[in-house]
């Protein structure tokens, strides 16, 4: 049990939440919830993570917070998959992006080959975003 306690509150603190150990699930804002699912995640040593739309309805500072956690797991050798529409944020923090519209992979690559292909600037910017960079 006291092992147990022991990594809750490392991975807490991996997280940026021991200085809110002590309240209740409930009482805690939407972005602390979400990183205390995080930290139960951690708390398994997992190889591969899945994280399905983590930057949803959060702030600029937020996100940035998150953004900075994704690097840290990333460079401790955790390999992670990033389900994710705020695509600045995805563009920040993946050395590999797959595109997808529709259920339809449009593309594969690095964020600038992503970036720079037709088909995902039709696709989330619309036409006239193309018409703007001629």
């Amino acid at each position: 049990m006291e092992a147990a306690r022991g990594e809750a509150f490392k991975a807490l603190d991996r997280v940026a939440l021991s200085g809110v150990a002590h309240k209740l699930a409930g009482d805690l804002s939407f972005p602390e919830r979400a990183r205390v699912e995080l930290a139960r995640a951690l708390c398994t040593a997992p190889k591969v993570l899945l994280l399905d739309e983590v930057m949803a309805a959060l702030n600029a500072a937020e996100m940035r917070e998150i953004m900075r956690l994704i690097r840290i797991l990333r460079d401790d050798g955790v390999t992670l998959l990033v389900v994710e529409h705020h695509m600045r944020a995805i563009m920040n923090v993946c050395d590999r992006i797959l595109v997808l519209n529709f259920g339809r992979l449009l593309a594969d690559g690095t964020p600038a080959q992503v970036a720079a292909d037709p088909a995902v600037i039709e696709a989330y910017l619309g036409r006239s975003a193309r018409e703007l960079r001629r």
